[in-house]
């Protein structure tokens, strides 16, 4: 109990201990709003990523592509763990804007967006059709030509405004996409040695905006059909590029994966020797993170370098921790006298630091952890004031695809900063609280220690 005492009335006895909890209230704000801001940044990535891609991807490497997609997709379809699959064929090419004599190199992905949206969230990604995504590749103003869905900043017509938001005319604009693309055939040359470009005009009918800047600046969907032709993928054997494939609820990614992988490796091995068979080697049975582990590893890296920069947080809160002990040590070796002369072990000593490190790292959690909730709670209403009255924003939204700073604070990372704040502090006392339980009485009583 006497542990209890002193170390408490250390703490409101000794004005330098105000020093130490403003110290580990400034280290644990600023720690919780930049992870915050980290973690949901790299959360919001990740799940833009699986809705893009689906929860597993069967892919070739090459841009010939694979065939036979249409047996594999019966099979899967026989599976319970299988809600849905959707076939794309994919290329590059050149679109080109004919009001406004404008050119630019894409991405073409041929889907069949009823299938697509029952796999991935395409439909949610649509603004004229997003309640009917079967109809995105439908027009009225242009019913002889194929419509086409474009990423939303893949023609540069300036409709992004300065908080990220777009601006849509209330029916798609009557525009004339021409997109041209070089065919392959079976064994990755050009599919026909005079006419090398296939070439097809589409109308504009409607935007994609996943969120994710790559895909939206880059991408053009088209009817599967249609871009099974301009690449080539519609002989002598029609092929795909990749079979994206949604799980039921509740399955789990991971196992269903490794099932789809064993079905995959039956279904090349009973193909292999028929056209085009060669074409599975460069196949890869991929859950979505795996697939996607090219773009989400950077954020992932950048999150560990920023995690790896705030432990030096700690260094500090521990230095804090170390000097003000030390200090009050200095000033209080009759009280450690004392309880040395009266048989108090070294280890209650200690105990006596130990607790008041203790309480500074509580005191100065529960004012940082506060003030940095407050902070996340009311920082976008912050950035909006800050704009309307300084024109200043924490991230350019004509840049970079950010909409709301993320400000939900998890619970788990809460935890282990006041955790982490808690163990610096301690690790701070140890050694001016191991000098104090080693001294002797006679040296703490001494004249001029007192």
């Amino acid at each position: 109990m006497i542990k209890w005492l002193l170390a408490w009335r250390y703490f409101f006895k000794r004005p330098i201990s105000i020093l130490a909890v403003v110290a580990v209230a400034l280290c644990v704000f600023i720690v919780l709003v930049v992870m915050t801001v980290m973690n949901g940044l790299l959360r919001d990535f990740k799940q833009k990523n699986h809705n893009y891609a689906g929860d597993c991807i069967i892919a070739s490497d090459s841009l010939v592509g694979f065939g036979y997609y249409e047996d594999f997709m019966g099979i899967l379809g026989e599976q319970s763990y299988v809600e849905a699959v959707s076939p794309m064929a994919k290329g590059v090419g050149l679109i080109h804007l004919r009001q406004y004599k404008w050119d630019s190199g894409i991405e073409i992905h041929g889907i069949d967006p009823r299938l697509h949206s029952q796999v991935t969230n395409f439909a949610d990604t649509l603004h004229y059709q997003k309640q009917t995504p079967e109809n995105a590749f439908l027009t009225k103003y242009a019913s002889q030509l194929d419509g086409c869905v474009t990423g939303i900043d893949v023609i540069p017509l300036g409709r992004r405004n300065s908080d990220g938001t777009y601006l849509y005319h209330e029916q798609p604009m009557r525009m004339e996409l021409v997109i041209s693309a070089f065919p392959l055939n079976i064994k990755g040359g050009l599919l026909r040695s005079l006419d090398l470009v296939s070439t097809k005009s589409f109308c504009y009918s409607d935007d994609s905006h996943s969120g994710l800047v790559k895909v939206d600046g880059a991408v053009v969907y088209i009817p599967l059909a249609q871009a099974q032709i301009l690449c080539g993928m519609d002989s002598p054997i029609k092929r795909i590029s990749s079979l994206h494939i949604r799980f039921t609820d509740g399955a789990s990614i991971q196992s269903s994966v490794a099932k789809v992988r064993q079905l995959w490796d039956a279904f090349v091995a009973q193909n292999a020797d028929k056209p085009g068979g060669e074409l599975f080697s460069n196949v890869r049975v991929q859950s979505w993170q795996q697939n996607r582990r090219s773009v989400i590893a950077p954020m992932e890296k950048e999150q560990t370098m920023m995690t790896m920069l705030f432990l030096m947080l700690g260094v500090i809160t521990v230095f804090i921790i170390f000097v003000v002990l030390y200090m009050i040590i200095s000033h209080k070796s009759k009280d450690i006298g004392i309880l040395k002369s009266i048989g108090a072990p070294m280890s209650n000593i200690l105990g006596i630091f130990l607790l008041f490190s203790v309480f500074i790292a509580l005191i100065g959690s529960l004012i940082g952890s506060v003030s940095g909730w407050i902070f996340l709670y009311k920082i976008n209403d912050l950035e909006a004031w800050l704009y309307a009255h300084h024109g200043w924003q924490l991230w350019d939204r004509t840049v970079y695809a950010i909409g709301d700073i993320p400000n939900q604070v998890e619970p788990k990372v809460l935890a282990v900063i006041v955790g982490s704040a808690v163990l610096a502090c301690m690790i701070g006392a140890l050694v001016p609280g191991l000098q104090a339980a080693r001294k002797k009485p006679v040296q703490s009583l001494q004249v001029n220690q007192l």
